[in-house]
Order: C-alpha cells, then structure tokens, then sequence
C-alpha cells in the first residue's frame, strides 16, 4: 500500500466514524485529566549531576564518609555588633537544634559551635589542652561569651564557623538521600519549604537575621518562582487568542485550536503522571513550548481549512481535503520535533533525559491533537454558510498581501538569491567565529538559575563576605593503603599537591590532613614556624594525628581515604576549567605506588563533571538532530535537494544563536544545552510546511518563481503569524523571577524570529541554485 493510499483510506475512515472520534478523545482525555492533577513537582540532587561521570563514581563512592555536595549552609548574623551577646546565642542554638531534627539530616554531620564536634586545642606547661568550644555548662552570661570567645579564637574556626569579623556563626549540615521516616526519596522542594518556616521565620527577629543556602534550598526558590509560570501561561494564551483572532476573523476558530493545543498539554501531563514521572521546576517551561507548537500546526490547519471554504467547499471536505494535504507535512514536521527531543535521551543528565521525556511526549500528542482532533471539531462547524464573505475576507487579504509575496518570490531570482546568501554567508562566518568562544558552564556568580537580586543569592553573597571559606569547594580525593597518615612520603605527596593547588588561580585556600598536622606538629615546640613540617618520625606522626579525629572529614577511620579541600573565589566557568586542569596536571605527576589522587567530590566537583557532560553532549546532540530531521525530510520530500533547502537555514540560526549566547554572555549549561535542540525541531516546521506546498506546485510544472509563490499564497501568513505569535508569547518570560527562564525566552525569542525569516529568506534563495528557475 502506498503512503497516499494510506491517507486516503485514513482520513475516509476518520470522517466517516466522526463521532467515534470524538468520544474516544473525550474518554481519554477525561482519563488523562485526572492523571494529570495527580502530578507533582518533584526535583532531587541526583537528577542534576551525571552520575557516571568519574568525577561523581569517587563523590558517591566516599560521600558516606566526607559528606556529599547536597549540603545546607545557614549562617545566622547579628544586625549590630558582634555574635558575643545572649539575643545570638540563643538563636544560633535554636537554629541549630531545629535543623538537627529536621528528617533527611545527616545529625553526625550537623556542624556549629554547639556541635561537640567543634573543638579547640592550646598548647599549655604539660603539653596539649582542649575540649568543646562551648562548654556543656555553658549560660550566655558575661563570664560564659567571654570563654567562648577565646576558645573560638583558640581554635582557630574564624573565616569558617564563626565571620571574619564575629558578624556571623554559621551551622552547617549534610543531607541525606532518602527520608529516614518514611524511606522514599528526600523532597527537596517540601524540606526548602521547612527550611523557610521552621528555621529562618521563628528565629529572624530583633537583630537576628538567618541566611541559608544549599541546593535544597535553591531548589525551593526555583519552585517558588516557578509558580510565576502559571501567570506567563495565562498571558500567553490570552497573547496567542488576540493573535490567532487577528489571523482567522473567527471565534471557532480561534477556540478550537486553542483547546486542542490546551488538550495537548493537559494528555503531556497525564503520560507524565500515568509513567511515574513528576515535573522538575527546571523542565515546568516544556508544557508552554507543546502548546505554542499545537498552536502553530493549528494556525495551518485552520488557514488551510479556511482557504478551501472561501473556494466554495463545505466544512467537512474543506476539514477532509486539509487534513489530507497537512497530516504528511504537519507529522514530518511534528516527528522531527520528536525525534530531536528524544536525543536528548543521549545526554547523561537525569534532568535533561526527563527534559526530553516530558517535550517528546508532548509533541508526539500534538500528532493526534492538532492534525487530528482539529480538523474532525472543525467539520462539524458550517463555515460553508458564511462562504461568500470568507471568500471575500481572502480575497481581500491577498489583495493586500500580493505586493509582499511578489517581493519575497524575488528571492528566487539568481541576482537576488546571490545577496541573500552572500550576507547569510557573512553571518555564519561571524557566527561560527564567535560561536567558538561559548563558555561550558556558569559564567556568574551566585545560583544561576536565581536574578542576582534574589534572597538566595544575596545569601550566598553576603557567606562569601563574611567567611574566609568560599561556598565554592572542591574535594580531591586521595585513596592510598590503611594507616597511611602516619606514612611520611603518603603526607608529603599530599602537601606537595595542596601547595601546587593553592598557587592557582581562583584558589582562595586549602585544608588537608597534612596541614592540619604540621599546624599540631608546630604546637609541640611552643608554636615555632621551623617545626610546622611533616615529620619523619613516625611517632611525632602519630602523636599529631592523636589530635584529629575522623570527625573532621579530613579522613575515614581506616586512615586510608583522605581528602584535600580546594576553596575556589567563585565557581565561574573559567576558574572551574582551570582549577580542574591544573589538577589533573599535578595528578598526573604526582599519582604513584602508594597513592592515588581522584577528582573529585565537593560543588565545584559536581559543577566540573556537569560541564565536562555538557562539553562532551554538545556535538553528538547536535549530529543527532540533525541527522533525525535530514532523515525526516528526506522520507517526506524524496528529495535531497528539497532537504539541503530546509537544513542549512536551520544550521545557520543555531549557529548564530550560540553566537548570542556569547554576546549576551550566557553559558552553556543544563538548562540553555536542551534550548538549541528544542530551537531546531520547532525551527524546522516553517521549512517544512513551505516547501512541500512548492514541491507539488514543482511537480506540476510550474517555475521555482511561481511556486514559491504559490506557497506563499497558501502558506505565508500562517508562517509569519506563527512565528510572531510564538516570539510574543515566550518574550513575556523576560519578565520572570527566575534568571534561567529569562535565559531560555530570550534564545527561544531568536530561534522563533530568526528561523521563520530564514524559512522565508534564505530557502528559496538556496532552491533558487538547486531548481531551475524556469521548467
């Protein structure tokens, strides 16, 4: 059976059984609806990083041990004066206290000055002298804040427990991967929102302000901006009616395609929820983008329609006939969607993957909704009645529209074509240049995903301040024998590499076990800085290491895994790159028998192995949605001049658009990488929904002149209605409170302009060499 035979005996059968349709649609999404209500936000920790990714086999691997990258900073200030006042104490021990009970704390890796962990060592006459630095007896009296004070100084926690300048305190904690109540996995969203009311609300009073930061909590203000989307929603449909309205002249048919671009979003849900999937507040944007797609397939299926209803036709073979000649192009076009999503699938990210779960599967919807459900709604309608006027309403229209489409089928034409290419050659060459210089990762500092405005940020911002410690760490991991820190060679391998790290640049600091040691090792001759070395007595080893205990993260009880903590100014692409790079260098001549350096746990860990991801998915993501639409086209044209004519324009806007990324100096990251492929499936429906118009007008003998045309005539406005409506619509995201969001409207803005002038411009100026003008 051929494909035409095919459609033939579909469309007669649909038609034929309309109301069966119908009722099937109805069933489902009934079911489907209620799927959908069912659906939660759901984001965690993992889903962010590639987890098999070396980098993040060595965080997992030891994370039980030195803590995880999924950690809460909360550092509690006094507005006036220092901490050493009974209005902090009291606070710093309720925050402290509240967080340690909250489910999905690590409580051993609970950390503050009221952690008995927190411990301060003077040398004295007999040797060495220590304990807790608040005593268990201790009252927030005169006597008692002055003990503090000195312990806090002898234990030298200043730039990292306590502010460089006694402003602030901060308690520290590691999160757990799953809920110890309940064992499922941890609600990052819900624990943010306990962060929120149980920590910082009771104990934010009087002169006591609370500052959190962590994943967690970013996580949280992400979801709680998120809500905003709901808004931008609205306003995008509102956006798109008055649009489609302007376009139609009709209140059905702007409603229908509307709602089944609405039923698109609402059967995406309920797959989502009916597959066990939530919706992550980075991916909440992807049902916006499926309903601006159906809307676009709607606009040709109601122009079509409307054309062949204004020729005379009733409702039903006008809905029959556009159904026939749309569903090959609508469903070319609408399975390059998909099948470009779906490469996404390549990239190992849990994110991204659910990223091109939930876009995939709406589109693939938007098959049965728009190109479909619409035209079987539509045939029920008696737009035949009112045929005279339409056919007036598009005579009109193209009366007006005849003097622009004659101008733009001069770009067919050899002399007009040869400028046309000449600058769109001379804007890819720019473009690639400057494509080149695309940065792999944040390129500001603070949560990228946040306006730097933000309370999260402003957080972040005022910990960097106030602590000598940066929240930008990284830990390399060092896997030697049992009871290597006693080993003098292990150690001062170790402390070679700290000092060559601690001379790089965007390194602020380090802290290791071999520092610590030669710090404790001084203590023992009154504090000389001639003794601050790694000893080669065994004994005088052991004697500091007697003096750090495993608590300390600086090494497991085994004393055969120890880390070295890099703290980095700020955790921009450029530093990362070079931090890493000047790593892997000093491992590579330093890695031996006896030990092993391994990169690499910590944010910054996390962070380095999600650009090297990004890095290595860039390319073979693109090769994939290309090579899915070249095959598409080449199914749906049969033709290799036909898919040259759609591809290459396609390629030049996202060239350019990283080209802008660059300018605007966004970075490559997470959530701009899926934008590229998401700009190229839905960049190709203009391409697509041209060019086969002009291949049958091709075929039946006309000039590439006159086909294009033609096409313009039939196609034209839908295109240029659609690609406005769409940069309306997600341009309003640069009003959100969320700066990825305001990222992703800006490219997805250019990407929806550019390629429906490229669609426009420079395909019939590329067919212009590959057809003859004339045949």
């Amino acid at each position: 059976m051929t494909i035409n035979a095919f459609i033939n005996r579909l469309e007669i059968t649909i038609f034929r059984h309309r109301l069966f349709v119908l009722v099937s649609f109805i069933l489902l999404s009934l079911f489907l609806g209620f799927q959908a209500s069912q659906i939660k936000l759901d984001a965690s920790f993992t889903k962010n990083i590639p987890l098999n990714h070396e980098y993040m086999k060595t965080y997992l691997k030891h994370r039980e041990n030195f803590g995880g990258a999924n950690n809460v900073l909360i550092s509690v200030c006094h507005q006036k004066g220092d901490i050493f006042n009974p209005e902090f104490f009291t606070a710093l021990k309720g925050v402290h206290d509240q967080l340690f009970f909250i489910p999905g704390v690590n409580r051993t890796q609970v950390k503050s000055l009221f952690s008995p962990s927190t411990r301060f060592v003077e040398v004295v006459e007999d040797g060495f002298a220590g304990g807790p630095v608040v005593p268990a007896d201790f009252k927030a009296d005169e006597h008692g804040l002055n003990i503090v004070k000195n312990n806090i100084e002898k234990a030298g926690i200043v730039g990292r427990i306590v502010a460089d300048d006694y402003s602030c305190a901060m308690v520290k904690a590691i999160l757990m991967e799953k809920n110890p109540n309940t064992g499922e996995k941890l609600d990052s969203i819900a624990l943010a929102s306990v962060l929120e009311n149980e920590v910082r609300k009771p104990f934010e009073k009087g002169n006591i302000t609370v500052h959190i930061i962590g994943f967690t909590k970013m996580v949280g203000d992400v979801a709680e901006g998120a809500k905003g989307v709901v808004t931008f929603f609205a306003v995008a449909i509102a956006i798109t009616s008055v649009m489609v309205f302007l376009f139609s002249r009709s209140i059905s048919l702007t409603i229908l395609p509307i709602a089944c671009s609405l039923i698109a979003v609402i059967w995406q849900m309920g797959l989502l929820s009916s597959l066990g999937f939530g919706l992550d507040p980075m991916s909440i944007l992807v049902p916006f983008l499926v309903f601006a797609i159906g809307v676009s397939h709607g606009v040709q299926m109601i122009n079509a329609i409307g054309k062949k209803v204004a020729q005379g036709l009733p409702t039903k073979d006008a809905a029959q006939f556009s159904f026939r000649s749309l569903i090959i192009p609508g469903g070319a076009a609408l399975l390059s969607d998909t099948v470009g999503f779906i490469t996404l699938l390549s990239i190992d990210i849990g994110i991204i993957r659910e990223l091109a779960i939930t876009a995939s599967l709406g589109v693939a919807v938007i098959i049965f909704t728009n190109l479909l459900l619409l035209p079987v709604l539509i045939s029920y309608l008696n737009l035949h009645k009112n045929s005279q006027t339409a056919q007036e309403k598009t005579a009109t229209q193209s009366d007006n529209n005849s003097s622009l489409w004659r101008f733009m089928a001069s770009f067919t034409q050899r002399g007009v074509a040869t400028i046309i290419l000449a600058i769109t050659t001379l804007l890819f060459l720019l473009g690639y240049h400057y494509s080149q210089q695309l940065k792999i990762g944040e390129l500001h500092a603070g949560a990228p995903a946040l306006h730097e405005e933000s309370r999260y940020n402003q957080d972040t911002f005022l910990i960097t301040n106030r602590y000598a410690i940066s929240v930008d760490y990284m830990s390399v991991i060092v896997e030697t024998t049992a009871n290597a820190c006693t080993d003098t060679n292990v150690l001062k391998t170790m402390d070679d590499f700290q000092w060559h790290m601690e001379n790089v640049q965007g390194v602020q600091s380090a802290v290791s076990l071999p520092s610590v040691m030669k710090v404790i090792n001084a203590g023992y001759y009154e504090g000389n800085l001639k003794w601050r070395i790694i000893s080669p007595n065994q004994f005088a080893l052991a004697q500091a290491l007697s003096n750090v205990p495993s608590s300390t993260g600086l090494l497991n009880n085994e004393c055969s895994v120890m880390p070295i903590i890099l703290f980095l100014k700020d955790h921009k692409a450029e530093t990362i790159d070079r931090v890493v790079e000047q790593a892997k260098l000093n491992i590579s001549q330093l890695n031996n028998d006896l030990l092993t350096f391994k990169l690499a746990s910590g944010p910054i860990g996390v962070m380095g192995a999600t650009n090297e991801a990004v890095a290595e998915a860039q390319l073979p993501m693109m090769i994939y949605v290309y090579a899915a639409v070249i095959i598409l086209c080449l199914i749906s044209f049969r033709s290799v001049r036909a898919t040259i004519s759609v591809v290459v324009p396609l390629f030049v806007v996202s060239t350019l658009a990283q080209w802008l990324m660059t300018a605007l100096d966004i970075g490559l990251t997470v959530s701009t990488l899926p934008v590229i492929a998401l700009g190229v499936g839905i960049g190709v429906d203009y391409g697509i929904y041209i060019l086969s118009t002009m291949s049958v007008k091709l075929r039946d003998g006309l000039s590439l002149n006159d086909a294009y045309l033609a096409a313009l005539y039939e196609r034209g406005s839908a295109v240029l209605i659609t690609g406005i409506t769409l940069a309306i619509g997600v341009s309003t995201w640069f009003f959100s409170d969320l700066k990825f969001q305001v990222d992703m409207g800006i490219l997805l803005t250019f990407m929806f302009l550019v390629n429906m002038l490229a669609a426009v411009t420079v395909l019939p100026a590329i067919a212009s060499f590959l057809w003859k003008t004339e045949k």
